[in-house]
């Protein structure tokens, strides 16, 4: 049960996310099918006077359908996030906490800006009341650590455990981390993706001063428009995506329903310019993580791209792409699933994670919704707006971060 490099094969077993499109696998999934978008104006703190005034937020999330009003209390939004889609993906997978070695079990997460919200509230305590009257749990609240740590405990994980914070590309890296370990047999189950919940003032107003950020405010469904002429920045969003990792070995073992395998991971760093995406830099790890799978570029049946909506980006990713796959780059089907969700930060790799594996188990390809204008840098099939129904066998899901943080995987179709 061996890769061809002697490594264990790694097989994705179960899936769970909760994000402005869906608070379900289900949910989420026919939505994107359906060209949902999940924008909205921001409703979670006052943008009036901020230049993008919308935001993918989660709609009716109640942490206490998942967890204790006490422990609920003491976390942040992205860790209550992080816990409702990781259980999600455990009953998914059909693991029990009950059942099996909990020390053969860990968890990889990926996160960019921690408690952020708190952090503001926290700051705005100490400066009107004194620092004696901050809440006693601000620090274990707000550290980009404490999602990995809860959902440990919430799940009963006692081995390998860990967070990466590379920007829009941790959680993608971290899922390619948790397959490595299981690769090597230091685990045999790894709950693996990654959260956030930045939606607050100093968060959209950071990224809308770097004129990073959309100023479609008039249709806020129409604000995110990845690879279209008229597209000029992302929009700030919220949630969770989780994948359960288990080696083949152990899956078959317990009879477990075997839903995709992971076969590649590359991770490059540009050396670049640190707000930038830099077209050698994502290229190669593209190629590394098509490398690592053992196959070729013409393999690849859809790219999940990581499609910001920013005008640099989704130039700079379609270069990268023609640049791995020549001719063949205008054949691959190409959607962004932030078309409709938004921009999930550190949590995006993990919702687009779920995104390739229902790809594949469902034939359909989700639209890049709002491509209305053709862009002569953006030239290639984007699947615009409408779903498109292909036999998807291998997927590649690509990760970008500021900090020239790159991070890409390569899903495939499960044949034993």
């Amino acid at each position: 049960m061996k890769d061809s490099k002697g490594r264990n094969r790694v097989v994705v077993t179960g899936i769970g996310t909760i994000n402005p499109v869906g608070n379900n696998v289900d949910e989420f999934w026919q939505g994107l099918i359906q060209g949902k978008s999940g924008i909205a104006l921001t409703t979670q703190c006052d943008a009036s006077d901020l230049s993008c005034k919308v935001s993918g937020e989660v709609k009716g999330f109640n942490p206490l359908d998942w967890i204790d009003k006490k422990q609920a209390r003491r976390m942040a939004r992205f860790t209550q996030l992080a816990i409702a889609a990781s259980k999600m993906a455990m009953g998914n997978a059909g693991l029990d906490r009950e059942k099996g070695d909990p020390e053969r079990r860990g968890i990889y997460l990926g996160n960019g800006i921690g408690g952020l919200p708190d952090i503001e509230a926290g700051c705005e305590v100490v400066r009107t009341k004194g620092g004696m009257r901050l809440n006693p749990f601000f620090m274990p609240v707000i550290l980009t650590n404490m999602a990995a740590g809860q959902v440990s405990i919430a799940l009963g994980l006692k081995g390998y455990t860990s967070t990466v914070s590379t920007a829009c590309a941790a959680s993608t890296q971290a899922i390619g981390e948790a397959a490595e370990i299981i690769r090597r047999g230091t685990m045999d189950v790894m709950v693996a993706g990654g959260s956030e919940a930045g939606i607050t003032p100093i968060g959209i107003a950071g990224f809308a001063v770097m004129k990073a950020l959309t100023s479609h405010n008039e249709e806020p469904a129409k604000a995110s428009r990845p690879f279209d002429a008229t597209r000029n920045g992302f929009v700030p969003s919220e949630g969770s995506g989780i994948l359960i990792l288990e080696s083949m070995e152990h899956a078959i073992g317990r009879g477990a329903r075997i839903l995709a395998e992971i076969v590649g991971f590359g991770i490059s760093s540009d050396a670049y310019h640190a707000v930038a995406v830099d077209v050698e830099g994502a290229a190669r790890a593209v190629r590394w993580a098509i490398e690592d799978a053992g196959i070729s570029p013409s393999d690849i049946d859809y790219i999940n791209a990581h499609g910001t909506s920013t005008r640099l980006n989704d130039a700079t990713e379609t270069a990268a792409i023609k640049k791995v796959f020549g001719d063949y780059a205008y054949k691959v089907p190409i959607s962004s699933t932030k078309s409709m969700t938004g921009h999930l930060l550190g949590g995006t790799g993990g919702v687009e994670a779920v995104v390739c594996v229902k790809t594949i188990n469902e034939g359909v390809i989700h639209p890049t919704i709002n491509y209305e204008t053709p862009d002569p840098e953006c030239d290639l099939d984007y699947v615009p707006n409408v779903a498109r129904e292909k036999d998807v066998k291998t997927v590649l899901s690509n990760g970008f971060g500021f900090g020239g943080q790159n991070a890409c995987l390569v899903f495939k179709k499960f044949e034993e």
